[in-house]
């Protein structure tokens, strides 16, 4: 598939009409080609993967076509110690992807959803509450980059979603993938909104680079906390091991936590676990 706007932003890029999974694909590539071979910011994109991963295991499928899947390798000149912030400005990236996309044009419908378009913390992104994309991130076992996955809803029809929670581009209005609703997505748009992604992702990083991966220095803190639809929600936070902690979301930490009030009122930094967004007060 011709992907010249995109091919033009990444330093490499392999498109595959189907795979496993892109993260698994770009990880062992990097693992056994090496850093010159595969440098940062080198890409594997798809239409269609049969063996997707989200968070915790889970499966991830899509009809092909129907979805986005690309995974990209960032070597940051930071110090793994900042690596946490990696999926954060992912999400941040994506979500002004998806934004840009449906506020491109005069569509009323798409412009009103692209005003409710955040992440959830980590990186999920939703656009008025309902998920259209979600990222996974994988350290390269040399701890030497990170390998940031991400798989976009575009053509998916309603009844095509894996959840009741998600939603697409083409059912927000998109022109372009209204068109094709449960059907596979066209070169040009999938090229659009992949080069919106990898801009997006790129200057983030460069601002990351350029503060030595401070994200609070480089002002990413504060926009990836404005970008958080978490904060100042009530939350059900199930950590590693299926425990679970409740209460109020305050703020983003400088390591890219997430800062929680609890009910006994103890302040707690989570760096990993699936967030629930309660609909009522605790």
């Amino acid at each position: 598939m011709e992907l010249a706007n995109s091919e033009a932003i990444a330093t490499k890029m392999v498109w595959i009409s189907v795979t496993g999974s892109t993260n698994s694909d770009l990880i062992t590539a990097a693992v056994t080609g090496g850093a010159a071979n595969w440098p940062n910011f080198s890409v594997y994109v798809t239409g269609y993967q049969n063996a997707g991963r989200g968070r915790s295991g889970r499966q991830w499928i899509a009809p092909p076509g129907s979805s986005l899947f690309v995974s990209v390798l960032l070597r940051p000149e930071a110090s793994i110690e900042t690596f946490a912030w990696l999926p954060l400005l992912a999400g941040l990236a994506m979500s002004r992807a998806v934004s840009g996309r449906l506020n491109d044009g005069s569509n009323a419908v798409a412009s009103a959803a692209a005003a409710q378009v955040g992440v959830k913390w980590p990186n999920d992104v939703l656009v008025g509450g309902q998920k259209i994309c979600g990222v996974l991130s994988e350290l390269l076992p040399d701890g030497s980059g990170v390998v940031v996955g991400a798989g976009l809803n575009l053509t998916l029809s309603r009844e095509q979603l894996p959840v009741e929670t998600a939603t697409s581009l083409a059912l927000l209005g998109d022109p372009a993938a209204q068109e094709r609703t449960g059907a596979a997505i066209d070169a040009q748009t999938l090229d659009d909104i992949l080069a919106r992604y990898l801009t997006q992702l790129w200057q983030l990083l460069e601002a990351f680079n350029a503060c030595d991966g401070n994200a609070a220095l480089a002002g990413l803190q504060a926009e990836v906390s404005q970008s958080c639809l978490t904060l100042g929600q009530e939350v059900k936070v199930i950590l590693p091991g299926d425990e679970e902690l409740w209460g109020t979301a305050q703020a983003i930490d400088e390591q890219g936590r997430l800062v929680l009030t609890t009910l006994d009122n103890q302040k707690i930094a989570v760096a990993a676990g699936d967030i629930v967004h309660l609909r009522h007060r605790i």
